[in-house]
């Protein structure tokens, strides 16, 4: 161990573990370690600065230590820190869950979200979903086994049930023999869609593709030869707008609307995964005044069955998830004690007091008419900075849903040729935009940018230039080229 390395970096080494990383690399060089945040703002141990462009792993709406959060956490602090919600009721809690079923509302004629079960993360907030569907198609008669239906390239935690919907071999086949079986449907990725026809030009593959959307006959496959064999699924779980881990794959307007359809006019349950998506992240949408979509299902006047919440929940603060559900699977599991119909399954931390203390000023914060405008103008500043990436030559796909993007980095433009995982493209971007004082993380060769609400327009415009200028760093042979050349 280097002894010139900061204390707190030995410590590390010595001792931590850390989620989806190679530790072999890991230990080869100093980490940073973080200490202090304000704003947009991270500062690292030695008192160096960074802009946090990715919202500290998708989860810090408002920023850090945002005042309003600060003093929920503190005012809960000086009443009680945690409760348990087994045989007792939470006040913090009762007043979230009548806020996100607010947030949730829908266009009329769509059934309605009305109850909130608890747990920890994303992870769990899948999992109690997927066993809410199951049992309440079985006892429904709508199914005699539950099954289920998920997206190429989806991610929905690492939980076995989550995992089990997950269709991303790197990450999930190690675990297969204790999985069970789902059905996968098409991806709507346009910029790599096997069916799109047209030839790549320098924009947003969505806006120029050329298909039959074959992606939605995919779906329509699946579950009509699921009819044909007397097979039906308990629901459909999906990634509304756009698939995170996937590659921050943005989806077709239009997309969820009609798989929805699909899947409802088969009896199956829609399964909502907003953990990334939520609480407008992907864009406070095209309503009149200061409303706006708190949901990225709403965005296509969309009601799911169950809705599983984690990550910005809190604003970033605390562990803590939420799944929503309707009055109808609710009812299923009533019943006489003796009956046993009860939700077997829990968590002991559900509820936390602080950490729904905490989403309630988030949730405020969401709401306030000024935070709407805001947001509203930082996703245009946002769309027009990443519009300057196109000059570069390895810069294949630039795909913006509010405020996430994902900028797919390729060999070739023209031939959309991608670079291997083994050469740690994504890796060495990110690290030279570490370099230059910007932090994010790559998903493969993929390069996500997802700034906080409370990014000024000078900060956001310093995240995407320190993204160029880590691509010329990277690839100095490669000659910039204008757009559309």
């Amino acid at each position: 161990m280097d002894p010139l390395m900061n204390r707190l970096a030995q410590l590390d080494h010595r001792y931590v573990w850390h989620p989806f990383t190679q530790m072999k690399d890991w230990l080869r060089t100093e980490p940073i370690v973080l200490v202090e945040g304000k704003g947009a703002v991270l500062r690292d141990v030695k008192g160096r600065e960074y802009l946090d462009a990715n919202a500290s792993i998708w989860t810090n709406l408002h920023g850090h230590r945002n005042p309003r959060i600060d003093a929920a956490i503190r005012r809960q602090l000086t009443r009680v820190a945690h409760t348990s919600a087994l045989g007792l009721a939470s006040g913090p809690a009762a007043e979230l869950a009548e806020q996100l079923v607010r947030l949730a509302r829908g266009p009329k004629g769509q059934p309605r979200l009305a109850k909130v079960f608890y747990s920890d993360d994303g992870s769990t907030a899948v999992e109690a979903a997927l066993k809410l569907a199951a049992e309440h198609t079985r006892r429904s008669g709508l199914v005699r086994k539950p099954r289920f239906v998920s997206v190429k390239g989806a991610y929905h935690g690492d939980t076995i049930g989550a995992v089990s919907v997950g269709q991303i071999d790197l990450f999930h086949r190690t675990w297969s023999s204790l999985l069970f079986p789902t059905e996968s449907v098409p991806a709507p990725g346009c910029y790599r869609c096997p069916f799109n026809r047209a030839r790549p030009e320098r924009a947003d593959a969505r806006t120029y593709r050329s298909c039959q959307w074959e992606c939605v006959s995919g779906v329509e496959k699946v579950f009509d030869q699921a009819r044909a064999r007397a097979r039906p699924f308990s629901g459909l779980i999906v990634e509304p707008r756009m698939q995170g881990a996937a590659g921050m794959i943005a989806h077709p307007e239009g997309w969820l609307a009609r798989v929805a359809e699909i899947a409802r006019g088969h009896g199956a349950l829609l399964i909502a995964d907003e953990v990334m998506t939520g609480f407008g992240r992907t864009g406070v949408g095209t309503r009149s005044g200061d409303r706006f979509h708190a949901f990225a299902t709403q965005h296509e006047g969309v009601v799911p069955d169950l809705l599983a919440l984690a990550k910005g929940l809190t604003g970033g603060y605390l562990p803590m998830a939420a799944t929503l559900t309707t009055q109808a699977i609710f009812d299923s599991f009533l019943g006489d004690y003796a009956d046993f119909r009860t939700f077997f399954h829990g968590h002991s931390y559900t509820g936390n007091a602080l950490g729904a203390a905490a989403s309630l000023a988030s949730v405020a914060l969401l709401s306030a008419p000024a935070g709407v405008r805001r947001r509203r103008a930082l996703e245009a500043t946002f769309q027009a900075e990443l519009e300057l990436l196109w000059r570069h030559p390895n810069v294949g796909d630039v795909r913006r849903v509010g405020l996430v993007a994902g900028i797919e980095l390729v060999r070739d433009w023209r031939q959309r040729t991608p670079f291997r995982l083994e050469e740690r493209v994504g890796i060495r971007i990110c690290e030279a935009m570490a370099r230059r004082g910007v932090l994010t993380r790559p998903i493969g060769s993929v390069i996500a940018l997802m700034p906080p609400y409370c990014t000024t327009q000078t900060q956001l415009r310093r995240m995407v230039s320190a993204l160029a200028e880590s691509l010329e760093e990277v690839f100095p042979q490669s000659a910039l080229s204008a757009p559309g050349s």
